[in-house]
């Protein structure tokens, strides 16, 4: 499960008051140039020439909770997609190669055409136009360069280089030598001027892979789907990030090039420079690289929202790992003005050894043998959870750990955190930052994220003014009012029954 980690540092003294931190961002913003391109794309540039190196973060908000319904595992797709060329990188040829993946899609076609028929189908047909399928797939194959479009940025220096997609949001990050920034606005604005999806079922065939051996060898993803599954009925936040496999083992290239023109538009898209930049000729290379994308509509934001829940859910689990128990308690989004509260509150529960959530059943009861909490357990960019969970200790009952845990969400409604607990929640939001803000690559991701959700990268800085007017009352408050067990989610697990022979013995 996700928690929240911080770095533990020294802070210079000129970051710990709120004024200060406010002039601090003052000086960041003389670093700062931002600007738009007529199709709506953002981009934020910041100047950085301590080292002639630059980190670029490219967000597209979209997420797996865009997925459309049967076609789940979709925003996926375009993180394993990500870096299969253009169609001039990553070809032998072209134009042959796009004759061989129009003839994928033609005999995918008449294969998909003859299982629609249900169960008039000819199985004997559908072996052959299966066959025909594999036969065509294999032909594309055969013009791929594998990995000609990661080579060509590797051969020039690029580090921390790869994709990553989330419910909210699909990103892409690289760190090139300064001298190199051509390459990369030439090369990332030709995967979105014009997509290729070439490999996308060797792609699919490998996600659906990836999905058995997981569920095998880490056990906790298995437990987490459950988990998620249960504590939303409507909202996409219950489906896997990775899809459901029996939508991803029918996803088509169709329906990626409609997710793509839906969702990778220049107004959904979000670029932080950060390094040994100079604005001006970024600002000249964007227009000139990222300019001919065509301006469209932003795409809809989702409408589902999540039914209320009217009382506590329970799941139990078996798995073969030692037994966890999880609480998740339906909290609103980052947006709300609550969200502060509970920020300052889970920080008060996490912190690794030093949360009060490890201090008090780890180290005093060993009644846990480890903890974690989040705050916001998802992305956070739509009503989640604040989640509490701990690896059961040994010879420890559920019901014994779940009391103690009772008693613990009981203290925060019914006792005031004092301030030494609270100023120590505030040090370790202000650490967070610190830790974000002295790399590029981290300072790239976090601007195009808080600009994305809140409409401004400022509020990256101005979130510590929000956690530093947090009180006691405040925590207080948002325990009593989202800490309630109409509102909670429970799971456990527990370790599978022996096999009966092992239990009786061989007859």
């Amino acid at each position: 499960m996700t928690a929240l980690h911080f770095r533990s540092k020294f802070l210079p003294a000129l970051l710990i008051g709120t004024a200060l931190w406010g002039q601090n961002l003052k000086q960041f913003e003389k670093k700062v140039t931002e600007f738009t391109l007529a199709n709506g794309l953002h981009f934020i540039v910041v100047e950085r020439h301590d080292a002639p190196v630059i980190s670029f973060h490219t967000r597209v908000n979209a997420g797996s909770l865009n997925d459309p319904a049967g076609a789940t595992g979709l925003a996926y797709m375009f993180e394993r997609m990500a870096f299969k060329g253009t169609e001039t990188i990553g070809t032998a040829d072209w134009a042959s190669e796009k004759k061989a993946l129009d003839a994928v899609e033609e005999a995918y076609d008449r294969l998909q055409a003859e299982r629609n028929k249900g169960p008039r189908a000819d199985q004997e047909r559908l072996d052959l136009l299966d066959l025909q399928l594999r036969t065509a797939i294999n032909w594309a194959q055969g013009f791929v360069r594998p990995n000609e479009f990661r080579a060509i940025l590797e051969t020039n220096g690029a580090m921390e280089f790869h994709a990553a997609s989330s419910y909210d949001s699909t990103d892409y990050l690289c760190s090139l030598p300064s001298n190199r920034m051509e390459l990369w606005f030439l090369m990332e604005s030709q995967r979105f001027l014009a997509p290729v999806f070439r490999e996308f079922y060797k792609e699919r065939d490998l996600v659906l892979e990836d999905q058995r051996t997981r569920a095998q060898s880490n056990p906790v993803n298995l437990m987490q789907q459950e988990f998620l599954a249960a504590a939303f009925e409507a909202h996409p936040y219950r489906n896997p990030g990775m899809g459901w496999p029996s939508d991803v083992a029918n996803l088509r290239i169709a329906d990626a090039r409609a997710f793509f023109a839906k969702y990778f538009t220049a107004s959904n898209m979000t670029i932080a420079i950060v390094g040994d930049v100079a604005p001006d000729e970024a600002r000249r290379l964007a227009e000139r690289y990222f300019g001919p994308m065509p301006a469209r509509p932003a795409p809809p934001v989702p409408h589902t929202v999540e039914p209320p829940q009217r009382g506590t859910k329970r799941i139990q689990i078996q798995l073969p790992i030692q037994p966890l128990l999880v609480w998740g308690y339906k909290r609103p989004d980052r947006l709300d003005p609550d969200d502060p509260a509970l920020r300052v509150m889970g920080l008060i529960l996490a912190g690794g050894h030093t949360g009060m959530l490890y201090k008090e059943l780890v180290e005093n009861q060993r009644i846990a043998l480890d903890s974690q909490a989040a705050a916001a357990f998802l992305d956070g960019g739509h009503p989640s959870l604040f989640t509490m969970a701990l690896t059961l200790g040994k010879e420890r009952t559920v019901e014994e750990v779940e009391k103690a845990l009772e008693a613990l969400v009981l203290r925060f409604q019914v006792e005031k955190v004092d301030d030494e607990t609270l100023n120590r929640a505030r040090n370790k939001a202000r650490a967070g930052l610190i830790a974000l803000l002295e790399g590029n690559r981290g300072l790239a991701a976090e601007l195009p994220a808080y600009y994305s959700t809140y409409g401004d990268w400022r509020k990256l800085f101005t979130s510590i003014g929000d956690v530093n007017k947090v009180t006691a009352d405040d925590v207080q408050r948002v325990a009593r009012k989202y800490l309630v067990a109409s509102q909670r989610t429970v799971i456990y697990s527990t370790q599978p029954a022996p096999p009966a022979a092992a239990i009786g013995g061989r007859r």
